[in-house]
């Protein structure tokens, strides 16, 4: 085939059940789940070479440094990362995508895929996305829909028309939609062999798409139209109008157009697949042991059983005796301890340290930037110590503190240090003060990443104490 299949990602989401390790602030799409790579590197990955091109990424504000770093370092350039002022659900964010590839080429292929799912043969998936192509320049509407292996209570499914093949390597007629289903009802579905789970993953043109919308969503039409037409260039993002996209209703791409559409096709995929919805689904594609325990590299288990062991603090060891079925993740701030059956119940630890005020339900102990990362080691009462990291090239803004003053010291690499008019570097070893009030910023001008530890005193430690002069990053 000739036409080049576009890779949407989605990647706004907040995968709280994934907590302690995917917190708002930081969400599981981005964490290194199930290897060296994150969820949405695999994904870019997957959606690459011969016959693809160059993602197109929607996301939220706080992650649009998080992308285009983690892109960068899997050698991925984007064709266009589309920034969602606030999260509205999957149907406008497909819209306000396909209306963007509209104005490049109407009959452009669209391959939307959630990023935080786990699918380990990539080249069996290309094919596959390649194997449904022709239905889908032919003006339907493809999802895709998974081998179901057991009786999932989780996952929404597709019931395959009569006459459909479950195991086809080509499309199929698809019936309608189930939401996802009580224990008996799966335990039907997976012994009558034509129903499929619902992988969310959708292959179309931007024209049919775009009619869909028209017949069966003309409201989204006009308002995700409006927040495109608004839109601004920054920083290579491209940034959706807030005022329009806050009247856009927020619905899911299922309800608003696939239950309703009359020219849908299922395109079977049997060659593994996960949402990775929760730690019990972690455990499972992690690949126990013979004991069928899951341990991370500074876990240990002895006498466990079908037990998952997870320590994500370099130097924390964690030691799990005589468990079973039991999920244990430890973070340097949070630890969570529960039987792999109450696996989806981690939302509700989330709600229950909101209510307490507790910071660790949406903020991690390491806190991303668009310059590298930080992350505080002690607080008291009028002082903080923090790990600053900055990576290579990268450059903190020109700012200074009202209430707090400052000590660097450079532990690994070189910093550019101004001070107001004065201008140094400072290497390992060596530090420099700055006085409160004082106009200053820290730049990274090597080829590795700068290491310092920064000790603050004053009255007041808050982010939100700081004036900034100038900013390549563009933040207010």
């Amino acid at each position: 085939m000739t036409s080049l299949i576009h890779p949407i990602l989605l990647c706004g989401g907040s995968g709280t059940r994934l907590w302690p390790l995917s917190r708002k602030s930081y969400p599981k799409q981005f964490a290194k789940l199930m290897g060296e790579e994150s969820l949405f590197q695999a994904s870019a990955k997957r959606l690459s070479g011969d016959g693809f091109a160059a993602p197109t990424v929607l996301t939220g504000e706080p992650f649009r440094f998080i992308v285009t770093e983690q892109l960068a370092q899997v050698e991925q350039a984007p064709a266009g990362i589309l920034i969602e002022p606030e999260g509205r659900n999957t149907a406008p964010a497909v819209l306000a995508a396909a209306l963007w590839l509209e104005k490049e080429d109407p009959e452009a292929l669209m391959l939307v895929a959630p990023s935080d799912h786990v699918i380990p043969d990539a080249e069996s998936f290309r094919s596959t996305v390649q194997a449904a192509a022709p239905r889908a320049l032919a003006g339907d509407l493809v999802t895709f829909g998974i081998t179901p292996t057991r009786a999932e209570t989780g996952y929404g499914y597709l019931e395959l028309a009569t006459g459909s093949d479950a195991t086809a390597s080509t499309p199929q007629s698809l019936a309608r939609f189930i939401e996802k289903p009580d224990q008996g009802r799966a335990e039907d579905m997976l012994a009558a062999g034509n129903f499929l789970w619902n992988a969310g993953i959708f292959l179309f043109t931007a024209k049919a798409i775009l009619a869909a919308y028209r017949d069966h969503a003309p409201e989204l039409i006009e308002t995700v139209s409006a927040a495109i037409e608004g839109a601004d260039a920054d920083l290579g993002f491209t940034r959706l109008d807030v005022d329009a996209w806050a009247l856009v209703e927020d619905i899911s791409i299922d309800y608003a157009i696939m239950e309703k559409a009359d020219n849908l096709a299922v395109m079977p995929f049997s060659a593994g697949w996960s949402d990775l919805g929760g730690w019990d689904a972690v455990w499972m594609e992690s690949g126990p042991d013979d004991t069928g325990n899951v341990c991370s590299d500074e876990a240990t288990a002895i006498d466990c059983k079908d037990t998952l062991l997870r320590s994500e603090t370099r130097g924390q060891q964690v030691v799990g005796i005589g468990l079973e079925d039991m999920l244990v993740v430890a973070m340097s701030d949070a630890v969570l301890v529960a039987p792999k059956s109450q696996a989806q119940r981690v939302k509700e630890a989330v709600n229950a340290l909101k209510d307490k005020g507790a910071s660790q339900a949406v903020q991690l102990p390491r806190d991303y930037r668009p310059w590298g990362w930080y992350e505080s080691l002690i607080i008291g009462g009028r002082f903080q110590v923090k790990r600053i990291v900055v990576n290579p090239g990268a450059s903190l803004s020109l700012q200074s503190h009202h209430h707090r003053s400052e000590h660097w010291i450079v532990v690994e690499g070189t910093a550019r240090v101004t001070v107001d008019e004065d201008v140094k570097l400072i290497t390992e070893n060596q530090s420099v003060y700055i006085p409160l009030g004082a106009v200053h910023r820290m730049e990274n001008p090597g080829k590795v990443p700068m290491v310092l530890i920064e000790v603050q005193t004053g009255s007041y430690l808050g982010e939100d104490d700081i004036v900034r002069y100038e900013d390549i990053y563009a933040r207010s």
